[in-house]
């Protein structure tokens, strides 16, 4: 979520629309204002701890929070917003109380909803809060408009909070198409040969240049699924012993949410499970490395219970790193099954275990889910994304009186 807004900031402010994004103080070293970009600013607002507060602590901050918001508003002109995008059902309540204040359009984008994660919960999570529920159910009502990331999200929203059709727009997320990208961008597209993986990503990632390398990459919980890829792992092994000297399972990401119960979980399974020595446990990486870790990968395992998109699945294929995911929620969208990577229906990890033995044994069908990934993530653009949102904002506007428009460009509030 956190990459969608600062992506989707920076080309809005591009494209002459003046964006702030608010969001709490995670420390007390950040100047109340930075200047993220040319026409993007984000104001850090002072709500509750400033460190170490747990996520289910959040709603108890929204008060001071929603206050921030107000009093920054308050410190300018009447009419300084005109539109208002929040981010998750949190941001959504804030923004319920200032659509109402300022008397401007509310746009609300879920990423992730309370009645779907619960419908599909893995084996150690909890339940989403009855407070969380009625909140996103709350937010549904009094948006004006509403962003699915993908068509399922769309049904999803209209099926289970019983969301307006005409006000839910689908709006699929991007991905840099400049930072990911194959290794060879130009030898992958004009000869539509797969980049050898044993170039500057290998060495820089410290990879031999023979190994068979699976990726995990997001955080580590039990919703996303990383223990999945260490059984399949584990069966690969069992199945063939000799492809121990070529395994490596690289899981990039830090424990999160649920995960945080168990910080060393992951590392204690791939001990019990006799494959420690093959598994590189990685911190969470800056974009840059993360576009490394793609291109050095062979396959992306994105096993998760839930996906509302499958940024991460998008973001390899991009590097023309096929993906093998579970076939739920938006990575049915993310993913083009045969084409671009293969899902698999359930989370059993032997069903993973004959897909990766698979493509390692068949470098012919896997150099074709590469070259299917580059073409399939090149629709995923974020420019396309902004423009889409754009027309949203300008749908969301015409819903309001004409007094309340500003004649230059929308300046657009994001709150995280």
């Amino acid at each position: 979520m956190n990459v969608y807004i600062v992506e989707v900031a920076k080309r809005l402010a591009a494209c002459g629309v003046e964006v702030d994004i608010f969001t709490r103080a995670t420390s007390r070293a950040l100047p109340p204002v930075v200047e993220l970009a040319p026409g993007v600013l984000v104001r850090n607002i002072v709500a509750g701890p400033f460190e170490e507060l747990d996520k289910t602590e959040l709603p108890r901050q929204l008060c001071g929070f929603t206050s921030g918001i107000l009093r920054t508003e308050a410190s300018y002109e009447p009419g300084h917003y005109d539109v208002l995008h929040t981010h998750y059902w949190l941001s959504g309540q804030a923004g319920w109380a200032a659509k109402q204040r300022w008397g401007v359009p509310l746009v609300h984008s879920m990423h992730t909803m309370a009645k779907v994660k619960n419908a599909a919960l893995a084996t150690g999570d909890t339940q989403e809060p009855a407070e969380r529920v009625l909140g996103e159910e709350q937010v549904v009502e009094s948006a004006d408009r509403l962003v699915a990331n993908t068509a399922k999200e769309a049904r999803e929203l209209i099926g289970l909070y019983g969301a307006d059709p005409a006000r839910v727009d689908t709006v699929s997320p991007g991905v840099d198409l400049a930072l990911f990208q194959p290794e060879s961008p130009l030898i992958a597209r004009s000869t539509g040969l797969l980049p050898h993986r044993t170039g500057p990503a290998r060495r820089r990632l410290g990879l031999p240049r023979d190994a068979y390398v699976l990726l995990f990459v997001g955080r580590i919980q039990p919703l996303k699924a990383p223990d999945v890829l260490l059984r399949a792992a584990a069966r690969m092994l069992a199945a063939d012993p000799a492809l121990r000297a070529k395994l490596v399972v690289a899981v990039v990401g830090g424990p999160s949410g649920s995960g945080l119960d168990r910080p060393e979980g992951l590392q204690r399974l791939a001990a019990e499970l006799g494959i420690a020595d093959v598994v590189r446990f990685e911190p969470p990486a800056p974009q840059r490395r993360l576009a490394d870790w793609y291109r050095a990968a062979d396959v992306t395992v994105v096993p998760s219970h839930n996906e509302s998109f499958g940024l991460v699945a998008v973001e390899s294929q991009a590097c023309g790193t096929p993906v093998v995911a579970a076939a739920v929620g938006g990575l049915c969208t993310a993913v083009r099954d045969g084409e671009s990577g293969v899902l698999i229906k359930g989370h059993d990890p032997a069903d993973y275990a004959a897909v990766l033995r698979r493509l390692h044994a068949e470098p012919g069908t896997h150099h074709r889910l590469a070259r299917g990934a580059v073409r399939h993530a090149a629709d995923f653009g974020w420019d396309a994304t902004v423009d889409r949102l754009i027309q949203v904002y300008q749908g969301a506007l015409a819903r309001i009186p004409a007094a309340h428009r500003a004649a230059s460009p929308i300046p657009a509030e994001v709150t995280a």
